[in-house]
């Protein structure tokens, strides 16, 4: 995979976050490792991205999430642009909840 991230810390900080496997593990971890405000920033570019692969408006998503338009436009372009990451993991998770 060609990345602009790539390199030996990057690839442990994915190799170590591989390793959680609680949403417990993961709390303690990333309190450990952001700070609050790079959590709550992650967290919410994140539901901008499920909500917008939901096709909602970005006045909806402004309500709820509180994301700028700036962010949400952000989010919108890796999701259109990017690497797939969001695609990939939104898969999966509505895969593992196609399984319970």
């Amino acid at each position: 995979m060609d990345s602009k991230i790539k390199d030996k810390n990057t690839d442990m900080l994915f190799e170590a976050i591989l390793h959680l496997e609680t949403t417990d593990d993961c709390y303690r971890f990333f309190e450990d490792l952001c700070t609050v405000r790079e959590l709550q920033s992650m967290a919410q570019r994140f539901a901008v991205a499920k909500m917008l692969t939901q096709n909602q408006v970005y006045s909806n998503i402004v309500r709820e999430t509180g994301a700028s338009t700036a962010t949400i436009s952000r989010v919108n372009r890796s999701l259109k642009y990017g690497c797939d990451g969001y695609k990939t993991v939104f898969e999966k998770m509505d895969g593992n909840q196609n399984n319970d």
